[in-house]
């Protein structure tokens, strides 16, 4: 399984982020790992340099083995949010896409 982590020119996508990140989901996927060939993550500020609520969107797309990608978003105040709530989100559609594919 791939992780590409993606940002805008307002998030700076340090080293130590993509690292935490790619981990956390590693880490939280890890049982459908066999089923994915890779995860995308998109990251951008809503907001740019302003400050605002819920202002970093995230987009994680999962595409798998022999189906069309399946893609979730979420926004949140933190990049750190953002990226939760999007692993938590995507978990679940996995679980009921794989699930449905093993009953047939």
């Amino acid at each position: 399984m791939t992780i590409q982590i993606n940002t805008d020119k307002t998030i700076t996508g340090e080293k130590r982020s993509s690292d935490f990140f790619t981990s956390q989901i590693n880490e939280a996927l890890q049982r459908f790992e066999s089923h994915i060939t890779r995860i995308e993550v998109h990251l951008k500020d809503e907001n740019g340099d302003k400050d605002g609520f819920n202002n970093i969107y995230c987009l994680l797309e999962a595409r798998l083995e022999g189906r069309q990608p399946i893609a979730i978003t979420t926004q949140a105040d933190t990049t750190d949010l953002a990226v939760s709530d999007a692993i938590s989100k995507i978990k679940s559609a996995l679980k009921t896409i794989i699930g449905k594919m093993k009953k047939h």
